[in-house]
């Protein structure tokens, strides 16, 4: 059994995914590369198919049809055979720490659930990077229950690019991702957290964002225009947490699947306010609706208890609001 799969999702990948793969490949015999091509038209099945051939031990390769992102992320694990699985976009790659996080995952984190790094901003503008940390939330090097970490702050939330999880507990927690959607791997992580026990922190960028590729969906102009994805899985994930039942089970992982819902629906929210389009509010009293009519309690109190109520209010206030707090965000945390 291989130590790790890593899922690469590309789609027309062809001018960046090299970069991707070969800062994988450091990592050695102990790491599996699943490449997926989801239907690419440009070379994007040539040189994966390359890779295949010139390093068989380490690289697959999964031709599909065209499915989108979740689909892609959908067959790498059906795919995988390793131990631990992490999904590592085409743009993006892991960093210089690859091989001592690899030693982590062998040792001191082989019984954990979850194993959290740190990941980092990359942008192509020559700005300076910006990395997000969770030396504040968990004792670092040390396997942990979830009754032992501490609280998130604002700018901390688990993403994939800081997650990664035993195989196992992903298929046990059932995921399936849903097919031709953006932003659908947040969906991923709050399908799999309530399935976790065991949390290991190791303090190292090992996750490179990159932030800048034109048509990159977390390009503002892109995001505002997929508002409608941000409002589907926001509501898909209020009905997978399924809080109380978390809660029941453990009151710090509640906590943080709480903070996780938050942001999601925060970011909801903003990018429907920010959306020009006429049925962007009527959208979103759609998944205010939804929550509603899945579970009144808490979708009463992050409509109505939150700041959230001040993003959702109706006509320009709302909107003069939802202004202010993307400036505040982008401020904190440069997330495009």
């Amino acid at each position: 059994m291989k130590l790790l799969s890593v899922v690469v999702p590309c789609y027309n990948s062809a001018t960046y995914m090299k970069k991707c793969i070969d800062s994988l490949l450091t990592g050695g015999d102990r790491v599996e590369i699943v490449v997926v091509d989801d239907g690419s038209t440009d070379e994007t099945a040539f040189i994966a198919d390359d890779y295949v051939g010139r390093f068989p031990d380490i690289v697959k390769v999964v031709h599909q049809k065209n499915g989108g992102h979740g689909a892609g992320i959908n067959s790498g694990l059906k795919a995988a055979t390793g131990k631990f699985f992490k999904v590592v976009d085409s743009d993006d790659a892991v960093g210089d720490c690859f091989k001592e996080f690899l030693d982590k995952l062998e040792c001191d984190a082989a019984g954990a659930d979850l194993v959290v790094t740190n990941y980092v901003y990359t942008y192509s503008d020559g700005r300076k990077n910006n990395p997000i940390k969770y030396g504040s939330v968990f004792k670092k090097d040390t396997l942990l229950d979830w009754s032992q970490t501490k609280k998130f702050k604002l700018k901390q939330c688990l993403t994939i690019h800081s997650c990664t999880f035993r195989t196992e507990t992903v298929r046990k927690s059932g995921m399936v991702l849903p097919e031709h959607i953006f932003y659908e791997d947040n969906l991923m992580i709050c399908t799999v957290l309530p399935y976790t026990e065991k949390v290991f922190y190791h303090d190292c960028d090992l996750y490179h964002y990159s932030i800048g590729r034109s048509g990159q969906s977390v390009q503002a102009d892109v995001m505002i225009s997929r508002y409608d994805h941000q409002v589907r899985i926001a509501a898909d994930i209020f009905e997978t947490c399924r809080l109380d039942e978390v809660r029941k089970k453990c009151k710090r992982l509640y906590d943080v699947m709480y903070h996780e819902m938050f942001m999601m629906y925060g970011i909801a929210c903003v990018f429907a306010r920010l959306s020009p389009e006429k049925d962007a509010y009527d959208k979103l009293c759609d998944m205010w609706e939804r929550a509603y009519r899945f579970d009144e309690k808490y979708a009463e109190k992050f409509r109505k208890r939150t700041p959230l109520a001040l993003v959702s209010a109706k006509g320009r206030f709302g909107k003069f609001v939802t202004k202010i707090v993307y400036k505040i965000a982008y401020s904190v945390v440069k997330f495009n």
